[in-house]
């Protein structure tokens, strides 16, 4: 199985933090699980133009090919001005509309404060739904409080963290079960 750690933003740690975080506990839990972490502050990533992500070369095409071969991603996202960043929707444009078919994808998200709790419902959720991910419905939200020098000083943060891993992994491999027992059914 495949799984990308997918930090959203060029800017900032603690989305990074968070997602190492999670890199770490799915390594524990299931070290067979292959996971490329992607921050999007490390690749020069173009605006989308409308052209199909193969078309795209370098940073952009690597990018959008490791998503698309991947069976399952884990979005980081900060939040900025009451929504998500652009280089993480700049992403979302890159990939066809039926990028996370088949894909499970959860989410982490670090905020200032918690009056931005519902972005990633009202913002994050309809976009995903629309590529027709699969989605692990519990998500992290992170607030700037819970952190301390690169680290997460909040235990039930990182329980969350733990739990999101588990439950990415866990629907990931339901999800490929059911599609090879669909596909069995077929005599051809």
């Amino acid at each position: 199985m495949k799984v990308v750690a997918l930090s959203g933003s060029k800017v900032g740690s603690k989305t990074r933090t968070a997602l190492n975080y999670t890199v770490e506990a799915i390594k524990a839990k299931s070290p067979e699980v292959e996971v490329t972490v992607i921050d999007l502050a490390e690749y020069d990533v173009q605006f989308s133009d409308g052209r199909n992500y193969l078309e795209y070369e370098g940073d952009t095409g690597y990018v959008t090919q490791t998503i698309m071969e991947a069976d399952a991603i884990m979005i980081g996202t900060p939040i900025f001005q009451a929504s998500i960043p652009a280089t993480l929707k700049n992403i979302f444009d890159l990939l066809p509309v039926n990028a996370f078919r088949d894909k499970v994808v959860s989410m982490l998200v670090t905020a200032g404060s918690a009056k931005h709790y519902l972005v990633a419902e009202q913002q994050l959720k309809p976009i995903l739904a629309y590529m027709k991910a699969q989605m692990v419905q519990t998500y992290v939200f992170i607030e700037e409080k819970d952190f301390h020098r690169k680290e997460i000083t909040n235990d039930d943060v990182v329980f969350r963290i733990e739990r999101l891993a588990e439950d990415t992994i866990v629907l990931a491999e339901t999800f490929a079960k059911i599609r090879e027992d669909k596909e069995a059914e077929y005599d051809f």
